[in-house]
């Protein structure tokens, strides 16, 4: 199965949740959002939420400034 994370491809098993997917990336995990083929996902979500062959996953680092 293929994804597209923040616009490069990587290969994964079959079946991966957006969870897995995060921690094979090393996404942080807080100060974060995500995400799948343009829909937001809910952190509550990122257990259950399966990606899918195809899928773009954008993971978007929050900002602080001042």
């Amino acid at each position: 199965m293929r994804a597209f994370i923040n616009g490069q491809e990587r290969e994964f098993r079959a079946l991966v949740t957006l969870e897995e997917l995060l921690e094979s990336v090393n996404a942080p995990r807080t100060g974060i959002a995500v995400a799948r083929n343009q829909r937001v996902v809910k952190r509550a979500d990122f257990g259950t939420e399966l990606v899918q062959d195809g899928d773009r996953i954008e993971i978007i680092n929050a900002v602080a400034g001042g």
